[in-house]
């Protein structure tokens, strides 16, 4: 048994019985803060790889990065994509894609847009326990790049979450694709510990398989 199975195994347990009547996200009522964690700027500075890490990237494989903190974590990928940097950013802007490509993302709706802001509604679902939460995102289409943080405007059953994405050629290769993608997570104390996880660790997990499997179908489908 994995990792996550058990710590889903544990944790539901003991919050199962009252995940239902603790978990409060609602459209109609702001988030109880504007921001606990640091966005990041815009645009967010390049990931920084090591000698090993170009090594592997290189021969094709994920480099991920985590840090794991008492209330949530940090997630960091960077993959390279057989597809053109135009692909890859047309599949991470396929919102209402997510739940055909995702296992766990049940809900993924567009509520509000505006040029190169998005605002989406998200549900995950693991078990008998559901999530939702609402994401501003702020992209800049033209440069493949994007940051984001929640929508202070409506209350998500995460505390917080800032994040980005950007999408560049392969050492000047514009057939292929570096993608860059992290992620913070803070959770609210009722929310259980295993969607920390499903969101940091399976999530980076998710991002270099979903974003680079559908980009390369597209290309190939394009040819």
């Amino acid at each position: 048994m994995n990792r996550l199975a058990c710590t889903l195994l544990a944790t539901l347990l003991a919050t199962t019985a009252v995940a239902g009547a603790a978990l409060a996200a609602d459209v109609g009522k702001p988030h109880g803060h504007h921001g606990v964690l640091k966005p990041y700027a815009r645009p967010p500075p390049p990931l920084v790889l090591t000698d090993k890490e170009k090594a592997t990237l290189d021969k094709g494989k994920s480099v991920m990065r985590q840090l794991e903190g008492e209330a949530g974590g940090r997630g960091m990928a960077i993959f390279r994509v057989d597809a053109a940097p135009d692909t890859v950013w047309t599949i991470i802007n396929d919102f209402s894609s997510y739940p055909k490509w995702i296992d766990e993302v049940k809900k993924c709706e567009i509520y509000k847009k505006d040029g190169g802001k998005i605002d989406v509604a998200f549900k995950i679902a693991s078990f008998p326990v559901t999530i939702d939460y609402f994401i501003a995102h702020d992209y800049d289409m033209a440069n493949r790049w994007g940051t984001w943080t929640l929508d202070y405007n409506r209350e998500s059953d995460l505390d917080d979450s800032v994040g980005f994405w950007r999408v560049t050629p392969y050492q000047g290769d514009a057939s292929k694709s570096v993608v860059e993608y992290s992620v913070d997570i803070k959770i609210k104390g009722w929310v259980p510990d295993f969607i920390r996880g499903l969101l940091v660790d399976k999530g980076l997990k998710q991002a270099t398989n979903w974003v680079k499997v559908q980009s390369e179908k597209r290309q190939l489908a394009a040819k």
